[in-house]
C-alpha cells in the first residue's frame, strides 16, 4: 500500500504541471501552483441545544473525508445567540497529501454532479491569493453518506488552499483538475 499514488496526483505530475508551466509562462518549475491542503468544515449552531447533532456531523465528515474530525470551539461569547466562549459549535478536517487528492477527485467527479440543478461552481469563490472556497448545501451528495442514517441535512464549507500567487493561476490549476466552473 506504500507505493499507491492517487490518480489526480499522478495526473498532476505527468500532465497538468507541464501544461501550466507552458500556459502561464513561468520561468522556474517551482512557480507552478500546486495544492497545499483542503479544509472541510461544518458549522453546527444547533449543537448548543442538541449535542447529538455535533457528534452526527463529526461522524459524517469522518465518513466523507476518511480522516477523524476535530470539534471546534467558539472563540468569543455572543449573547444574542446564547453562545459562550469555549462551546463546541462545529467540526473540521484538514486534508493533506494522498487523502487531499482522493477527496478532490471524489468531490469533482462524484459528489458535485449529484447536486440538484447543478450548473457549475461559482468562479468568484477565490480570495485574491489563489485559494478557493466552496459551500455545499447538503452532505448527502457524497456517496459515503447513508441517507437513512443521517440526523439532519447540513451544509459544509470546503476550502482549497493552493500555492498560486493570483486568482487566475489558482483558477487555471483547479480547472485542470476538472473543477466545473460556471460559465
Amino acid at each position: 500500500m506504500a507505493d499507491y499514488v492517487p490518480r489526480l496526483k499522478k495526473v498532476y505530475k505527468e500532465k497538468i504541471a507541464g501544461e501550466l508551466f507552458k500556459e502561464l509562462g513561468y520561468k522556474s518549475v517551482m512557480e507552478i501552483p500546486k495544492l497545499t491542503k483542503i479544509v472541510v468544515s461544518m458549522g453546527v449552531g444547533e449543537a448548543l441545544t442538541n449535542k447529538k447533532l455535533l457528534d452526527a456531523a463529526a461522524s459524517d465528515i469522518t465518513l466523507i473525508t476518511g480522516q477523524h474530525a476535530v470539534k471546534t470551539k467558539a472563540k468569543k461569547s455572543i449573547a444574542n445567540f446564547k453562545l459562550r466562549q469555549g462551546n463546541e459549535i462545529g467540526v473540521m478536517v484538514t486534508l493533506r497529501g494522498s487523502r487531499m487528492y482522493e477527496f478532490l477527485d471524489r468531490l469533482v467527479n462524484v459528489a458535485l454532479p449529484r447536486v440538484k440543478d447543478f450548473r457549475g461552481v461559482n468562479p468568484n469563490g477565490f480570495d485574491g491569493h489563489g485559494n478557493y472556497s466552496l459551500g455545499v448545501t447538503e452532505q448527502i451528495i457524497f456517496p459515503e453518506i447513508d441517507f437513512d442514517k443521517i440526523e439532519k441535512i447540513m451544509g459544509m464549507n470546503i476550502n482549497i488552499v493552493t500555492t498560486a500567487k493570483t486568482d487566475n493561476d489558482g483558477r487555471a490549476l483547479l480547472a485542470k483538475f476538472g473543477m466545473p466552473f460556471r460559465k
